[in-house]
């Protein structure tokens, strides 16, 4: 191949440090939201779950912090899939926009006070769609690195 065909070949696609750049960038933010979220538990109790006892308010607070964590596996299977059929690019894309789309949904999300029980509801949905995400962009990101990856 001449070289004005190499490039040819080559423009639109990531170089390898890009790839990995953006990767673990992608991966550095989806794992962010969780952190934040561990760091507002007490507010987030007092604001969604005000019904409750102050213990309460935490423990309900820490449980919907949780269920992110049911849905991991389940996000793994089905991205997985998603990812070896569409691709990985495609798959991290999915993955962050609906990572995205769980800290904007606790962000705008109206609180106790405002709509009720409503609130802890769409908080928990959010959360679920978060851990989803999170579940199925550690296999896609992983994969995408190593398949990155220079053979040995």
């Amino acid at each position: 191949m001449n070289s004005v065909s190499m490039t040819g070949a080559r423009k639109g696609k990531l170089s390898r440090t890009q790839l990995i750049v953006a990767a673990t960038i992608g991966n550095a933010l989806e794992f962010f939201d969780f952190t934040v979220y561990s760091f507002f538990a007490l507010t987030i109790g007092k604001l969604f779950f005000p019904t409750m006892s102050s213990y309460g308010q935490l423990l309900a607070s820490v449980a919907t912090f949780g269920v992110g964590f049911v849905m991991r596996p389940l996000g793994g299977v089905m991205i997985g899939a998603y990812a070896d059929r569409a691709g990985r690019k495609p798959a991290m894309t999915l993955t962050i926009f609906m990572m995205a789309l769980g800290c904007m949904l606790i962000g705008v999300a109206p609180t106790y006070a405002q709509i009720g029980v409503a609130a802890p509801v769409l908080i928990v949905f959010a959360r679920l769609l978060q851990g989803f995400s999170a579940g199925g962009e550690v296999g896609a990101s992983t994969t995408l690195l190593i398949e990155a990856g220079t053979p040995a």
